[in-house]
């Protein structure tokens, strides 16, 4: 059985949902112009506070879980390959390309697709949601926590379940695809130019990651 093809659109527009911009505007900030513009949780968190941060944090995430794991079931369909992964990625996309915001300012996709992976492989996304809390813990440095997590999540799926299978091929890819819209936060942490949580208020955007 398959599913409508209204669903796919549906799981975009979930993604697009522009949860930091929202939360910003609520607190009067337009998050695209201070800190990263970025309009993910870790800007937030810089910006308005852990607690606006986890919110956004929290809601991007089940902005990928909930459609993954809910809208298969909803048609009679397993949430694997290919239908929930399909839904996965789209929230993903809408995320990074939010079409409430014309395809501009979304974010890095971080939160958003370890709620898809949460709803697929939800041992191995923990694996790589403890290694970014140890990571972060240890260094401060958000960035390098996503990074590793993304590289801990095909990791963890093979040590599991040690075969090749599409799922791990779409760990692989989306991992490949986080480390590119890092690639900013790449160059600054080699550099030794990456800022850590704590370090200081916001700025104009641009000025840190």
């Amino acid at each position: 059985m398959s599913m409508p093809f209204w669903t796919f659109g549906a799981a975009y527009l979930a993604g697009s949902f522009p949860t930091a911009y929202l939360v910003g505007k609520a607190n009067g900030v337009d998050l695209r112009t201070v800190g990263s513009g970025n309009l993910g949780a870790t800007n937030v968190f810089r910006t308005l506070g852990w607690k606006w941060g986890l919110l956004v944090y929290l809601v991007d995430g089940l902005k990928g879980l909930l459609p993954t794991l809910l809208m298969p079931r909803a048609f009679g369909v397993e949430g694997g390959w290919p239908w929930g992964v399909a839904i996965g990625v789209l929230t993903i996309a809408g995320h990074v390309k939010p079409i409430f915001l014309m395809g501009k300012g979304g974010g890095k996709g971080v939160a958003t697709a370890s709620g898809v992976f949460f709803a697929l492989a939800p041992l191995a996304c923990a694996c790589a949601v403890a290694a970014f809390a140890v990571v972060v813990a240890a260094t401060r440095y958000v960035s390098l926590g996503s990074l590793v997590a993304a590289a801990v999540l095909p990791i963890a799926m093979l040590v599991q379940q040690p075969t090749l299978n599409p799922l791990l091929g779409v760990a692989v890819v989306i991992a490949a695809f986080v480390f590119w819209t890092h690639r900013d936060n790449i160059g600054r942490l080699r550099r030794g130019e990456e800022r850590r949580i704590g370090g200081g208020s916001a700025a104009k955007v641009g000025d840190n990651a």
